[in-house]
């Protein structure tokens, strides 16, 4: 069943990346999406796109057939019960809150209703989104649904809960990782020689071929690595240097202390 009107509640990154995704996919008009913020000028915004604004959440919710829970998880509780009332059990619930499970979000809105847990990642105002669903009890039908929307964002899996926090982290933090590396090794380029809008164009373009190598064969990294790393070449003498300075611990490090905290949150 596809969705015909949609409400956002919360219009920061994520949430106005969603909205501005799911128009730029043409699976929506703009007036279908109903959106929700405090902040007046961030509604004005929304407004010139086309979306229905609104400052009360619940006008935002009425005539929605599906909800998207845009706020930071320690909002969330307050969110819904301001507007439990409106949240009746015909609506599919999905929160992108970060560490707040389907159990306690039950516990906000009711057992009765349909929710899910959606975790993308800010490429979704792109539609290249990795978005990762788990669903509770009730979740049925609605799954293929929750599915579909997101599946106009980019790709998507279905997992279960569990798996969310790590999926929290691999995906959604893996976007800010990926960059980092990207300005790093746009510095080394700088160092070489190249302008940094010339530096950041070719490292772009390099990262993007080398994901799509894997996307598209669905080779293991290694077996692409070992295309390019020649007995003495230069490139395997750059990646044994990288490994001396500890590359892939450090990342590894990295998601396992983002996990741990997302797990205390």
């Amino acid at each position: 069943m596809k969705v015909k009107k949609i409400a956002i509640i919360g219009a920061g990154n994520m949430g106005s990346a969603i909205a501005n995704g799911i128009i730029k996919s043409g699976y929506l008009e703009a007036s279908a999406i109903h959106i929700a913020d405090p902040r007046k000028h961030v509604l004005e915004e929304m407004s010139a796109k086309g979306m229905c604004a609104f400052q009360n959440n619940g006008e935002a919710v009425e005539q929605a057939d599906l909800v998207i829970f845009a706020v930071k998880p320690y909002h969330i509780e307050s969110v819904i019960n301001d507007m439990k009332t409106a949240l009746t059990p015909d609506k599919i619930l999905v929160s992108i809150a970060a560490g707040v499970n389907l159990k306690q979000l039950a516990t906000m809105a009711g057992d009765d209703k349909t929710i899910f847990r959606v975790m993308p990642n800010t490429a979704i105002s792109i539609q290249e989104s990795m978005t990762c669903i788990a669903g509770n009890g009730n979740s049925g039908d609605s799954l293929e649904t929750v599915k579909e929307l997101f599946d106009q964002l980019g790709e998507t899996v279905v997992i279960s809960e569990e798996l969310m926090a790590a999926a929290t982290v691999l995906a959604s933090c893996g976007t800010a990782f990926a960059l980092r590396y990207v300005r790093a090794a746009m510095q080394g380029g700088i160092e070489m020689g190249f302008g940094a809008e010339m530096a950041q164009f070719i490292t772009a373009q390099t990262v993007k071929g080398a994901v799509q190598l894997i996307m598209n064969t669905g080779h293991h990294p290694e077996r692409e690595i070992d295309k390019v790393t020649t007995p003495r070449g230069i490139t395997i003498t750059g990646i044994n240097e990288m490994e001396h300075q500890g590359f892939s611990s450090a990342v590894i490090q990295g998601l396992i202390a983002s996990f741990k905290k997302i797990e205390q949150v």
